[in-house]
């Protein structure tokens, strides 16, 4: 039997632990589309170096990570041009949605806030429509 599921459990349960320490020390809701937004919009310029010390540690870790266990195989698309774009789209259904899926998804829904648990239905249903129209239907990933 495959044992994938535990790395996402694991990750699950360090985002979790990640947005209760955030919220203790600092009050505020860890929601990574937000920290970054602030950064770029200068409306969070009073904590860039807490927000510059929370995103070095989002790319560094799995570098890190990889040093000890060999990285988690993945069927992502060799199409380089569709990871960006793709990640651009993320980006701006996050500024559309005033949140992430660490904001609404896990710090939302676990405070039962009402509004994240709507913006995670719908973004949810998003990437699922989103990927029967581009993988079953155009065949581009």
């Amino acid at each position: 039997m495959e044992q994938d599921w535990i790395f996402g459990l694991a990750g699950g349960l360090l985002i979790g632990a990640g947005g209760a320490v955030y919220l203790l020390a600092n009050g505020r809701i860890m929601g990574a589309s937000g920290i970054i937004g602030g950064l770029v919009d200068g409306s969070g310029h009073s904590t860039r170096w807490e927000r510059l010390a929370f995103l070095l540690g989002v790319f560094a870790m799995p570098i890190v990570l990889t040093w000890l266990w060999q990285p988690a195989i993945t069927h992502l698309t060799d199409n380089l041009m569709v990871v960006a774009i793709a990640g651009l789209l993320v980006g701006v259904g996050t500024r559309i949605a005033n949140g992430c899926t660490s904001g609404h998804g896990v710090c939302g829904i676990s405070r039962l806030s009402l509004r994240g648990m709507v913006a995670t239905v719908f973004y949810i249903l998003a990437g699922g429509l989103t990927v029967v129209f581009f993988r079953h239907l155009l065949g581009v990933i």
